[in-house]
């Protein structure tokens, strides 16, 4: 008896080729997800830091409309922070705006994209 070679088919290779896009995209939709809540994660960290730097600047006797003005100038001098650019952006690189409670005493701090996830 001879035993034949098996030949993979033209039908057999397509359907492999179709699971493994099948399986990636399925992996990458996913990854997605997970990317966003890493941003999101980071963003809101972010504004914690930055929040926190502020309030000790201002507690430090700080002008509040200059710390307002210009927060990246003053989180420098507090050398505090290990990278003050990055911590002036949420998780998709958009800068943060700060602004001043009615009060004077605190500080609101927004982003255009981290305000759609909360």
């Amino acid at each position: 008896m001879k035993k034949r070679k098996s030949a993979l088919t033209l039908l057999e290779i397509m359907i492999v080729i179709f699971l493994i896009t099948l399986i990636t995209g399925a992996v990458g939709y996913n990854m997605k997800g997970s990317l966003d809540k890493g941003k999101i994660f980071r963003s809101r960290q972010a504004k914690e830091q930055l929040h926190d730097m502020l309030l000790l600047l201002l507690a430090e006797g700080t002008d509040p409309q200059a710390l307002v003005s210009r927060p990246l100038d003053h989180i420098r001098q507090l050398n505090l922070a290990k990278n003050p650019d990055k911590l002036m952006v949420d998780g998709w690189g958009a800068p943060f705006q700060v602004q001043l409670t009615r009060d004077r005493k605190d500080f609101t701090i927004t982003s255009v994209n981290s305000a759609k996830y909360e």
